[in-house]
């Protein structure tokens, strides 16, 4: 088959494009952040697997045998699309494409859930791996367990296709497309939709499976469990009542340990290499899948530990001059939370750069945004928004990040508003000092990394 993605650069159609070419296929793509020289690395890395790349020009579109792949992000005026409706190329969304290669698998485990779905893809990817079972992952992260020198954007992670593990994205509905053996469904929250069209959506998804491993400790998501057949359900939970339940969390500042236990049975001790009890939570869905394909415990628990974490996911970049950088994905009032209340379990005060990911998700959240934000954080701290993430096309900009730092600031919150992501970086660095930690929060923008790296620099280059 020849596939050309159009926005191959995307987190959600590059690693598509590295299983496609894993998998034999001619794969080819263009990308707005290619034209525009942003994180270069990233398209060099998918020329290295044999993909060729053009112009957003139309310019890589020569034939009707060509399977043309675009995102919901791309517009039907972008030139690739109108060549491709010109000669008459067969269309899919990224969506289409992965729920096809999920659906022909004949062990597909669907990640489901407002936050944590890139983790606990990568977790149940990690345990599959680790006791050879050698799964093909799609994951819309890099999964540090499988990025190497050569290979350092390891979204995916190409093995059998009949053992396919993959997150399924609820934000533009698409997650109906799915078929999974094994439903996992870690939290219900409000993102892109309501939370009513969430409840229908995540219903359906577990409806569907022979097994759905639920999160009981979401009380939304616990909702959606009781109306699951119990013969199907395998909870987990969180210090509550569960098939699979966690309790005596000691937090490390960069990882935290646990007793895990199944219902009846003895505790065992388990160790994370990364922080929060919302990540607890993700290692029991991560397990709980692990366990539906009839994986002992102990060996499920003993693969967890190895569980090295995503790129930016409470990544700590490094530390220099007193001042750790961490670097967060961390976008929606859910995932905020999870961060600053793992932030919060350690000394520190907390300098935050959160660039918002599109006007349309801060009308939807602004509220629970600033709630997010006033509840946790302290006077010493210092939050600054930069304008959200751009990068061209059609966008209604009807809620800004000034007006959600005036939401903030008339709760008393220290927050500022400075357009230039740079400018607004630089600002925090001015005020850093020993003891201090920044972060680098946000979604939808690779070079986020980059500028937390960046940061880094500076500190060091103080002596």
């Amino acid at each position: 088959m020849d596939y050309f993605f159009v926005g191959i650069g995307g987190s959600g159609m590059m690693p598509l494009a590295m299983i496609l070419a894993g998998q034999g296929a001619t794969v080819a793509g263009s990308d707005r952040g290619l034209d525009q020289g942003r994180v270069p690395a990233k398209f060099a890395a998918l020329e290295a697997l044999g993909i060729a790349l053009f112009p957003q020009d139309g310019s890589g579109i020569t034939s009707n045998r060509q399977i043309v792949v675009a995102s919901a992000a791309v517009e039907e005026t972008v030139a690739d699309i109108v060549q491709a409706n010109a000669l008459g190329c067969r269309r899919m969304t990224r969506a289409e494409l992965n729920a096809r290669l999920f659906n022909r698998a004949q062990t597909a485990i669907g990640v489901a859930g407002t936050s944590g779905k890139s983790t606990v893809t990568g977790m149940i990817g990690w345990l599959l791996h680790a006791l050879d079972r050698e799964p093909t992952v799609m994951n819309g992260a890099v999964m540090k367990n499988f990025a190497r020198p050569e290979a350092p954007f390891a979204s995916a992670l190409v093995g059998e296709p009949g053992l396919y593990v993959s997150e399924v994205d609820e934000s533009d509905g698409s997650i109906a497309l799915y078929a999974p053996k094994i439903a996992v469904l870690n939290n219900v929250s409000l993102d892109h939709k309501s939370i009513e069209e969430l409840r229908a959506l995540f219903g359906a998804f577990a409806a569907k499976a022979e097994t759905a491993v639920v999160n009981v400790g979401d009380a939304e998501a616990a909702a959606i469990a009781a109306g699951l057949k119990r013969e199907r359900l395998y909870a987990v939970a969180v210090e509550g009542e569960a098939d699979l339940v966690a309790t005596n969390l000691v937090p490390e500042p960069f990882a935290i340990t646990f007793d895990l236990a199944e219902r009846g049975g003895a505790a065992r001790r388990v160790r994370l290499r990364v922080p929060g009890r919302h990540n607890v939570a993700n290692a029991l869905a991560a397990i709980g899948a692990a366990r539906a394909l009839g994986i002992a415990l102990a060996e499920a628990a003993e693969a967890i530990a190895g569980f090295a974490g995503l790129k930016r996911r409470f990544e700590c970049v490094g530390a220099a001059a007193g001042v750790t950088v961490i670097d967060d994905f961390a976008h929606n009032p859910d995932k905020l939370s999870a961060t600053l209340d793992t932030l919060r379990a350690s000394p520190g005060r907390l300098l935050l750069l959160f660039q918002p990911h599109g006007f349309g998700p801060l009308k939807v959240m602004r509220r629970e945004l600033v709630s997010a934000f006033a509840a946790r954080l302290s006077p010493e701290d210092r939050l600054i928004l930069c304008d959200p993430a751009y990068f061209g096309g059609t966008v209604t900009r009807e809620v800004t990040s000034a007006d959600i730092v005036a939401d903030l600031r008339a709760s008393g919150a220290p927050a500022r508003h400075i357009a230039d992501r740079g400018a607004a970086a630089g600002a925090l660095l001015a005020e850093a000092g020993a003891g201090d930690r920044i972060v680098v929060m946000g979604a939808r923008d690779d070079s986020l990394s980059l500028l937390a790296t960046d940061l880094l620099a500076q500190l060091a280059a103080r002596g």
